[in-house]
């Protein structure tokens, strides 16, 4: 199966990558691709579970933080390296949240869009779409003040101060 995600930053709003990942790859194998895919160095990073309100629930870490004893549900940390896709994301629309910065809890927000089969010839994990620069990697003044694309799509429209003769009744 191949996992189809939409990740977003809440540093940019024009910030978007939509990716395909096999669904038996391990976090650490997609914490591997998104440091590819965004251009930054190597980091400790974090994943974590999250509710429909993007609220943080298990953690997956980059390294091992309880030496392998941790059994999945006991709240402790565990590790990326032996977390299937898979088994992490059991329902579309199941959310991840990417610390990439630990010591600032700088993010990235990932929700499954989609669950499909592999195209034939295809390469995974693969980009899909993505739109806008990624957030700088090591300080968040840096990054690109580009508002919203609301913004920028409507900013046309918050010019117009209307007609002052014109008659607001119908």
């Amino acid at each position: 199966m191949i996992f189809r995600f939409r990740m977003l930053s809440d540093e940019n709003d024009n910030f978007v990558r939509d990716f395909e990942v096999e669904s038996s790859n391990t976090l650490l194998d997609l914490h591997d691709f998104i440091i590819k895919m965004l251009r930054y160095d190597q980091c400790m990073a974090s994943f974590f579970t999250a509710d429909d309100r993007w609220e943080r629930l298990q953690e997956y870490t980059y390294m091992d933080m309880d030496g392998g004893m941790g059994d999945g549900g006991n709240g402790m940390p565990q590790p990326m390296a032996t977390a299937r896709l898979e088994d992490v994301l059991t329902h579309l629309h199941d959310r991840l949240i990417y610390i990439f910065d630990p010591f600032t809890q700088r993010a990235y927000y990932i929700e499954l869009i989609e669950g499909k089969e592999p195209e034939k010839g295809m390469e995974y994990p693969r980009l899909q779409f993505a739109h806008a620069q990624a957030p700088d990697q090591y300080d968040p003044d840096e990054n690109e003040e580009s508002g919203s694309i609301f913004d920028e799509m409507m900013g046309d429209f918050g010019d117009f101060d209307g007609d002052s003769d014109a008659d607001d009744e119908w």
